[in-house]
């Protein structure tokens, strides 16, 4: 067996690496905070099937709460979990703390779905963990469009699907692929 042949299977048994030799993007090592400031291990989650988005509280794509309200209502007594990730990298569309950011979604849209801080999703300072949903060969090596972008993640924290901001949250390209994550 040679040096790369080695290299390959045991970072496949790790997990970093499919058959291919394919970097899997996972984000169970990010840590993040929520919108209280608190630490929270996205390893946490593990067993879980998530829906990560860029929301914003000014954007013309802003209603997709309810839509993401009611499928986190629909699947989370099975296993699928929401996470909010407020941003202001697009128009100033988010301008608010995260005190009221966290009162404008509960008020406007009794969003229950876990909320997080205010993150970047461009540039130098973009987040880590929106630097794995958008940089790997899975789901694409292009930045994130505008608000309400959505990233769906398997129940071992593998990144496996992205929705652009136009794709509502109920569509069946987003329905049908958590119901059969959540079979696995």
């Amino acid at each position: 067996m040679n040096t790369k042949t080695l290299i390959l299977t045991i970072s496949s048994l790790l997990g970093i690496f499919n058959s291919k030799g394919e970097h899997k993007p996972n984000i169970t090592n990010i840590v993040v905070k929520d919108i209280n400031m608190k630490e929270v291990k996205l390893s946490d989650y593990k067993g879980k099937v998530l829906l990560i988005v860029n929301v914003a509280s000014k954007c013309g794509f802003t209603k997709q709460y309810e839509g993401l309200q009611r499928i986190y209502d629909k699947f989370k007594d099975k296993g699928f979990v929401i996470l909010g990730f407020p941003c202001n990298d697009f128009g100033g569309q988010e301008p608010g703390t995260n005190e009221e950011i966290k009162q404008f979604c509960s008020l406007t849209y009794s969003v229950n779905f876990p909320m997080f801080d205010k993150v970047k999703v461009l540039g130098d300072d973009k987040s880590p963990l929106f630097e794995v949903l958008t940089n790997n060969t899975k789901t694409g090596k292009s930045d994130i469009k505008w608000n309400f972008e959505k990233f769906l993640i398997d129940k071992n924290g593998d990144v496996i699907d992205r929705f652009r901001s136009i794709t509502t949250p109920e569509s069946s390209n987003i329905t049908s692929l958590i119901e059969k994550e959540l079979a696995k």
